[in-house]
């Protein structure tokens, strides 16, 4: 496979092209040599095809539950190492209409009702639950020009533009749900988080009461604590710093853990693992079955692929895939986009609903707009 610069794929990147750009590669994909949809056993027929195909690589997302996989082989593939571009920001037109779903109100309400199952439910310790942001400009939305915004203001994040049924996939993920490299496996989970702040004093306390903050550390806990389980039935050694680390976006603090192993069984690929892990409480809750029944009832919208995963996996096994959050879907003039916040036993709905709305400035920012 003939290696590019990093920078160079991302401006060839043309919608409907699949861009992906991690901590490992980059990666530029056109067309579609092979499709696969179905969730249930996906990452066997992948590796299965993969054997067999002369572009080594299938790239591509998966939905936060039910629905279709949008993974595929393309016709023809471009890589090169990590992406360190440096891009200048593109401005775009004024959005002609943007609405959020739900409402400020209606989040609210949906928070402090979590708030209250959690309370009265002990085995149900935390539900994640999110909104969207709809907005609509007088002509299509350039996607190439989004990203290359969202590669310029978060240079250390996921990178990401693949298509989905009728839309495109667009985003930033700060949070790696699994790498494979070898018989190394690395999750780095993200749970509690803080609004950044302009002011250095300001956001030098913000990030430090965040690390100091006993609901966003119990928060953190419940997702480590089940990647940690996942993932030990594959490692033979697992690598857990005993203390997590605060981890900056250009809008948000996270408090976020290191995780590292080594594979039992080298034949387990990244996607099995991707598979295995997801949803994780960090997008979802726990316990998982309960939590999804929840947002079910108290989220007004479809996530589709919101809080699904996005990456590539090799012939070898070997990929990265990426939690799908700061992310928006585009379709001609509309964007829609996306955040969500942890919901545990002392989350407060004033609280919540300004971190959803902080999260939002990551696209916004990409937008041209306001964080």
């Amino acid at each position: 496979m003939r290696m590019h610069t990093a920078d160079g794929l991302l401006r060839d990147y043309r919608q409907p092209d699949v861009f992906f750009a991690g901590k490992e590669r980059t990666l530029l994909a056109n067309g579609a040599d092979e499709t696969f949809t179905e969730a249930d056993g996906l990452a066997g027929s992948v590796a299965e095809r993969l054997a067999e195909s002369e572009v080594p690589v299938a790239l591509g997302a998966i939905p936060f539950t039910g629905g279709e996989a949008a993974v595929l082989i393309p016709k023809t593939l471009r890589a090169a190492g990590p992406l360190r571009a440096d891009t200048v920001q593109v401005p775009m037109s004024v959005a002609l209409r943007t609405g959020a779903v739900p409402g400020p109100d209606g989040h609210r309400a949906a928070v402090a009702e979590a708030v209250r199952r959690i309370r009265e439910t002990p085995e149900l310790r935390k539900v994640v639950l999110a909104r969207t942001l709809e907005t609509e400009f007088a002509g299509a939305v350039p996607t190439e020009v989004i990203l290359r915004n969202l590669v310029g203001d978060n240079p250390f994040a996921y990178h990401f533009a693949t298509e989905l049924p009728g839309a495109t996939f667009v985003g930033a993920s700060p949070e790696l749900l699994v790498s494979r490299n070898g018989t190394l496996v690395r999750s780095h989970p993200l749970a509690g988080s803080a609004r950044r702040s302009a002011d250095p004093v300001r956001d030098k306390e913000a990030a430090a009461g965040l690390l100091s903050s006993k609901k966003d550390r119990g928060e953190h806990a419940i997702v480590v604590e089940q990647v940690v389980e996942t993932l030990r039935p594959f490692c033979r050694k697992l690598d857990v710093p005993a203390e997590p680390s605060v981890v900056g976006t250009p809008v948000m603090w996270h408090i976020g853990t290191e995780i590292s192993g080594r594979l039992r069984d080298p034949g387990v690929t990244a996607l099995e693992l991707a598979q295995a892990l997801h949803p994780t409480p960090a997008v979802c809750g726990t316990p998982t079955a309960a939590a999804r029944e929840v947002i079910g009832e108290l989220e007004c919208f479809d996530r589709g692929y919101y809080a699904g995963a996005v990456g590539w996996v090799d012939e070898h096994g070997d990929g990265e895939w990426a939690v799908a959050i700061r992310c928006a879907e585009i379709a001609g003039p509309k964007m829609r986009l996306f955040a969500g916040g942890g919901i545990v036993a002392d989350s407060e709905p004033d609280a919540e609903l300004d971190e959803t709305e902080a999260k939002f400035g990551t696209l916004l920012r990409a937008m041209g707009g306001r964080s």
